[in-house]
């Protein structure tokens, strides 16, 4: 974050002073992806420099006179100072911060919230999905009642009263988003399970005595996939959506962590201001990737089609 540099336009370039921290933390691997390094290295933007007596004196980018140099303190000489010419390609924004890692950065956070979505989605719809379509009755009615229930409430604010109930959070918008994307897997499944169970190798199988689980996960499921498959990737699509939808709301992951949603949020004044680029390029981010899983759940359903 260097606010001296905010504001600025894709391609812009400055010098930059980088100075290693002096500070360890130990970090698991899964921290460090999500969270980064709670100790970075320090960056000084700067306009210009030079040594003397073997030491370093740079004038600030924020220095209105090109004479105003001073010298570099509280550093070991003994490893010279890094000095690049870093470029920013998308920019800079409102705290100086480069939009190209942010947008890499909010990646991260998209794609994870659809795989845990659509696993949570997976497992507790195929669980009473499966239950309600093999055993039917009372059983049946009941799931389909609870299912019905859950699904005449409206996502949106399904996520926002689980994501109020769990807390603001990392891991709480991601069950919160998991949590609401079943219903469509159970129903899936249900009607695929009736029609399945009625097919003579089920009945064989019955009547060589193997168990219900048995019967359900080794000869049900495996031959159901294709719907399953088609499903998951609207699924993956669609959690992207409500993630950014609840980041732009300000109920969804929280700063530090970047979000794409919470980046359209942040920079949505700047429309007006003369900067569209830093709420336009998260925005057609969540597009492109969004209509990629939804092409993908397309041609899946295409290819596995038995009447094409």
């Amino acid at each position: 974050m260097h606010l001296n540099i905010h504001s600025k336009q894709p391609g812009f370039e400055v010098l930059m002073i980088e100075l290693p921290s002096k500070m360890t933390a130990k970090q698991t691997k899964f921290n460090r992806f999500f969270f980064g390094n709670k100790y970075p290295d320090k960056q000084i933007p700067i306009q210009s420099y030079y040594y003397k007596n073997k030491k370093l004196f740079f004038n600030g980018y924020e220095s209105e006179n090109g004479d105003n140099f001073q010298e570099l303190v509280g550093f070991d000489y003994s490893s010279a100072p890094r000095i690049i010419m870093k470029k920013y390609y998308l920019g800079t924004d409102k705290f100086g911060r480069d939009v190209l890692s942010r947008i890499i950065l909010g990646s991260r956070i998209s794609f994870f919230i659809g795989f845990v979505a659509v696993f949570i989605s997976l497992t507790i719809g195929m669980t009473l999905g499966s239950i309600a379509g093999y055993y039917g009755g009372k059983i049946d009615l009941i799931i389909m009642w609870f299912i019905n229930v859950t699904w005449s409430i409206p996502t949106l604010l399904l996520v926002i009263a689980i994501t109020l109930a769990l807390g603001k959070g990392f891991w709480q918008v991601f069950i919160a988003v998991g949590l609401t994307m079943w219903v469509e897997v159970a129903r899936v499944v249900r009607g695929e399970v009736l029609k399945i169970k009625e097919l003579q190798y089920i009945t064989a199988a019955k009547t060589l005595g193997f168990n219900d689980f048995r019967i359900i996960s080794k000869h049900i499921i495996p031959n159901i996939v294709a719907p399953i498959i088609v499903i998951s990737a609207a699924n993956f699509a669609a959690a992207i959506l409500i993630e950014s939808g609840l980041s732009f709301l300000g109920i969804g992951a929280q700063p530090p962590i970047c979000t794409w949603g919470g980046m359209v949020k942040s920079n949505f004044n700047d429309i007006i201001l003369g900067r569209p680029h830093l709420a336009l390029i998260p925005g057609i981010c969540i597009m492109m990737l969004v209509m990629s899983f939804m092409f993908i759940g397309n041609a899946v359903r295409d290819v596995m089609d038995v009447r094409n």
